[in-house]
């Protein structure tokens, strides 16, 4: 009798667990599928060539986000062209050269803390130093740097773990024949992490294309169009805080759906992007 009931009180308890954490995954599902959704419902109507390829005139009434789009993709690769090789080259010293397993310890607490201050704290730190300090003004090198910080720890961590999972006897099979330490990492260790190397790329990519807090002090509001690097100099309106700037100071929310809706479709597409290379690299691994 006694194992009877135990077992129908055990049976009873894991229907319940089931089903809790059926609705949970439901309840998950449906969020990003509603949120999705309606962006996009919202949004794509909005979405015309004209938004996309033509800046805005005052003069005239006319509202386009061209300046936007072009100060997006500069403040992206600026950042990328700084982040990478510095969390890469932080990452295969601390685990290939580094011997102070205190330093290390430290360099990886730091990058955690890192990692969990709020973006509009590295705005502030941001205007300060390179805005004030350096005298760089609003700028978007100013924001690009800024964003190198916030995005430096994921590089470094991502690389970091990467690099772990490659096995020991690779090194000491390249060591055997007679390879130096330099070409031991550069022909045996980074080829067998590049996986973790562009998974830290692409999201640092899509934390990028969704900050808008620490560009709102650094990089500015402006909407005029400039040269690649002479834009770098100039205060430039990312698509975030270009949404912001519709939204909340001219409340035209037509234009802020639009532009959230182009967002959605940039991270989605980076979403697909990182499975599918993600993908390609276990089935290279596999062959």
């Amino acid at each position: 009798m006694l194992t009877n009931r135990l077992s129908a009180s055990r049976r009873i308890y894991i229907t319940i667990m089931r089903v809790l954490l059926v609705l949970a995954a439901v309840l998950t599902a449906a969020l990003v599928v509603f949120m999705i959704v309606y962006v996009l419902s919202k949004g794509l109507p909005y979405v015309t060539w004209h938004l996309l390829s033509t800046k805005p005139s005052y003069v005239s009434g006319t509202i386009g986000i061209l300046p936007d789009i072009c100060n997006t993709v500069q403040i992206l690769l600026a950042s990328l062209l700084i982040v990478l090789p510095l969390g890469v080259g932080a990452a295969v010293y601390l685990t290939e050269y580094a011997q102070n397993k205190k330093l290390v310890a430290a360099i990886e607490y730091a990058a955690e803390t890192l990692s969990g201050i709020p973006s509009i704290i590295y705005g502030l730190v941001g205007m300060l130093f390179f805005c004030e300090f350096l005298g760089m003004q609003t700028s978007l090198l100013a924001g690009a740097l800024t964003l190198v910080i916030m995005n430096l720890p994921t590089v470094l961590r991502t690389t970091q773990e990467s690099l772990r999972t490659v096995p020991q006897s690779y090194r000491e099979g390249a060591f055997g024949l007679g390879a130096g330490k330099w070409r031991v990492i550069r022909t045996v260790v980074l080829p067998g992490c590049v996986d973790g190397v562009v998974t830290g790329c692409i999201l640092s990519v899509g934390r990028i294309l969704g900050e808008s807090a620490a560009l709102l002090f650094t990089a500015g509001f402006a909407h005029v169009l400039f040269g690649f690097f002479e834009g770098l100099t100039k205060s430039g309106a990312t698509l975030t805080v270009a949404l912001y700037f519709y939204a909340k100071e001219q409340g035209n929310f037509e234009v802020a759906f639009a532009i959230a809706a182009i967002l959605m479709f940039l991270t989605l597409l980076i979403n697909f992007a990182a499975d599918l290379v993600s993908a390609y690299f276990r089935r290279k691994k596999a062959m």
